[in-house]
């Protein structure tokens, strides 16, 4: 189990985006340089910033689609799990379904998408927009189906990157944390283009 709050960099300035992400103790646990102009995503998850040890893989099961599902495996190939958007429904509100199998087992939802609109919409205003990630915040929440909050992910104040902090409200397992966590990375990397 890793030691929250988790901390995430994700570099948005960059060509190809970098997302770091840090335990409580500042230690490195996960990091992810996505690769640019895949037709198919395809993003491996590492435990260090020169790419040397690959800890898991998320692929999607087809090229270029708004409701593809990204399916996680570790090292060796064995499944972990998948995340899925939620097509139109998601077009409002964030809404992307953990699945384990063909099985819905949490999903994570945005908390107010009054926010991440204003914040998009100030980012698109040119010098203004350089403040708006130390204004808008937008929070999402991670729940089982019994609509139990496990963990909240919450954008924090930053210029020229986003940064994220992952906390646990709930006890999981050691599969749920893993399964959650690649969620949170395959979302981060899709909504970074929404605001």
């Amino acid at each position: 189990m890793l030691n929250y709050p988790l901390n995430i960099s994700f570099k948005i300035a960059a060509l190809s985006p970098q997302i770091s992400v840090t335990d409580a103790s500042g230690n490195l646990v996960f990091y992810v340089k996505q690769k640019l102009f895949k037709l198919k995503e395809a993003v491996t998850v590492f435990a260090d910033t020169q790419q040397t040890q690959p800890l898991y893989t998320m692929n999607a099961d087809r090229v270029l689609d708004f409701s593809a599902r990204y399916n996680f495996a570790d090292q060796v190939g064995t499944p972990l799990g998948a995340v899925k958007r939620q097509g139109m429904k998601s077009l409002w509100k964030a809404r992307y379904d953990i699945l384990d199998g063909d099985a819905v087992v949490m999903t994570i939802q945005e908390e107010n998408p009054w926010v991440r609109v204003l914040d998009g919409l100030i980012n698109q205003i040119p010098i203004v927009g350089l403040f708006a990630g130390y204004v808008f915040h937008p929070a999402y929440l991670i729940s089982r189906m019994d609509e139990t909050v496990v963990m909240r992910v919450q954008k924090q104040p930053a210029f020229f990157e986003g940064k994220f902090t992952i906390e646990q409200q709930a006890a999981f397992t050691e599969v749920e944390e893993k399964r959650m966590i690649l969620s949170v990375l395959m979302m981060l990397l899709l909504e970074r283009t929404r605001g």
